[in-house]
C-alpha cells in the first residue's frame, strides 16, 4: 500500500495519502482546504546501508570534526550517534550517564575509575 505525497496548488499545503486500492483509488485532493487542485510529488525514500558502509561512515574523519575527547558532552554525542547508527541499545544505565554528561558537562562516575 503506497503513500503517496501531494502538494495543494491553492493553500500550498502538503498532504500525504495512503492508497488502499491502486486500480480504485480517490480523486486525491487537499485536507486542509479540500482543493481538488494538487499535485503529486516525488516522496522521499530511505535505502538501506550495510553494517559494513555504516562502520565506514563512523570511520570518516570529516564526521569526527566536531569530537573534542576532553570534553565529556562531545564524547557523549559521539556515542549516541553511534549507537543511533548501529541499531545498539546501549543500556538505560550508559544512557542516563550519557544524558548527564549532555545536560551539565561535568564529570561522570567514570572520572573516578
Amino acid at each position: 500500500m503506497p503513500i503517496y505525497e501531494y502538494r495543494c496548488s491553492d493553500c500550498r499545503k502538503r498532504n500525504s495519502i495512503l492508497v488502499l486500492n491502486i486500480r480504485n483509488s480517490a480523486p486525491a485532493h487537499c485536507r486542509q482546504c479540500g482543493s481538488s487542485n494538487v499535485d503529486r510529488l516525488l516522496s522521499r525514500f530511505a535505502t538501506p546501508k550495510s553494517e559494513e558502509a555504516r562502520l565506514e561512515a563512523l570511520a570518516d574523519p570529516s564526521n569526527l570534526g566536531d569530537l573534542d575527547e576532553n570534553d565529556p558532552q562531545s564524547v557523549a554525542r559521539l556515542m549516541k550517534r553511534i549507537g543511533r547508527e548501529m541499531g545498539e541499545d546501549l543500556g538505560e544505565d550508559t544512557e542516563a550517564m550519557m544524558d548527564e554528561a549532555e545536560d551539565d558537562g561535568g564529570t561522570t562516575d567514570t572520572d573516578n575509575l
